[in-house]
């Protein structure tokens, strides 16, 4: 199944800047663009007297305008519209389901929290099937050219991060860019260290050259899916975030892993995709497991 980029859409600056990225990365990928409104009857007093139909008609006619828009930019570009009555959580996550990929708008970063840093995009990236992808306004097409890469978050072992760096390889292969794939290392306790783990770090050479081994087994397939994508391997000791953000500035899109969970208080997504959506300035791809 042939499935669309499909960018949420409210009327916001923010959600603007998402249309443009994904109506660029649809006509990038050869794929159709879906755009997507949910929808609920307002009862405030300065529009109350129009009913339910009336306000639908309303919401229709603004999407479908940003749509036609849109496609005025990108001839050739299939463009559809779904304005769907409910809740943005279940409406995203619904479209989410067929989408390639999932694009929302993502407002400022500092001390205050938008949006789609709150409770409502952390529901959606933690409940989306496929990758969610964060645009702030301020996106222009300019980041998207030659020296900016594709910068993608690997832990684990290969298996853990496959989505994510397949994810960031399709992304460098349709722009022809450069995938930086970016692994942390902190010292671990001492504890934690066990008869088979020291020799592995033995037979490395030390903890340095362990990670730059795990990282390259883990690239290692995907080099010879794309053999045409450069890769830059980086290995620095640091937490996840903070090494990610230090190389944000030659970023065209971060790529990061989800480790999503629910606590008593609402869904929360982990603690590196958290901290790169805050505040990096580039958009950021939020890939799940088995996407």
């Amino acid at each position: 199944m042939t499935r669309p980029i499909t960018a949420g859409f409210d009327g916001t600056e923010e959600s603007v800047a998402a249309l443009g990225w994904a109506a660029r990365e649809a006509v990038r990928r050869g794929l159709a663009l879906r755009v997507v409104h949910a929808w609920r009857f307002q009862s405030i007093e300065a529009i109350a007297e129009a009913g339910p139909g009336e306000q639908a008609e309303w919401a229709r006619e603004a999407v479908e305008q940003a749509a036609r828009e849109i496609g005025e930019r990108h001839r050739g570009l299939e463009v559809s519209v779904d304005v769907a009555e409910g809740g943005p959580v279940d409406t995203l996550v619904a479209a989410a389901v067929d989408a390639e990929t999932l694009v929302l708008g993502s407002r400022g970063h500092g001390a205050v929290v938008g949006f789609l840093l709150g409770s409502v995009g952390q529901q959606v990236i933690v409940e989306a099937e496929r990758p969610v992808v964060l645009v702030r306004a301020g996106d222009k097409p300019s980041t998207e050219v030659a020296g900016h890469e594709i910068v993608v978050g690997q832990q684990g072992e290969p298996e853990d991060s496959e989505a994510v760096l397949r994810f960031a390889f399709e992304t460098a292969a349709a722009r022809g860019a450069t995938v930086r794939a970016v692994r942390a290392w902190t010292l671990p306790p001492l504890f934690a260290y066990s008869p088979t783990s020291l020799k592995l770090l033995d037979d490395a050479g030390g903890l340095e050259p362990y990670e730059r081994k795990a990282l390259a087994t883990a690239l290692q397939p995907w080099r010879e899916r794309f053999p045409d994508v450069p890769v830059v391997e980086h290995v620095e000791m640091g937490s996840a975030g903070q090494v990610l953000l230090s190389v944000a500035r030659r970023a065209q899109l971060m790529v990061v892993g989800r480790r999503a969970r629910r606590t008593a208080v609402g869904a929360r997504i982990g603690s590196v995709a958290h901290g790169v959506l805050h505040h990096s300035e580039c958009p950021v791809a939020v890939v799940p497991p088995a996407s």
